[in-house]
């Protein structure tokens, strides 16, 4: 297995969702939200993509 691709997120991302609007529409899964604010990572449970919050970012937009 290959190491997880890790995503770090700002809070201008947020809500946060897998696969991101960056993702090519031929490598996708269903979008599946993801709740990163209260630990300041979350990991999909689809394809294993790791979302880290930067450091001293706020939430904001949702």
């Amino acid at each position: 297995m290959s190491e997880a691709n890790i995503v770090m997120v700002d809070g201008k991302d947020l809500p946060l969702h897998c696969p991101t609007n960056k993702t090519p529409s031929w490598n996708s899964h269903p979008r599946v939200f993801l709740d990163i604010t209260d630990t300041g990572e979350a990991k999909c449970p689809y394809c294993g993509t790791e979302y880290k919050l930067i450091p001293g970012t706020a939430p904001r937009g949702h």
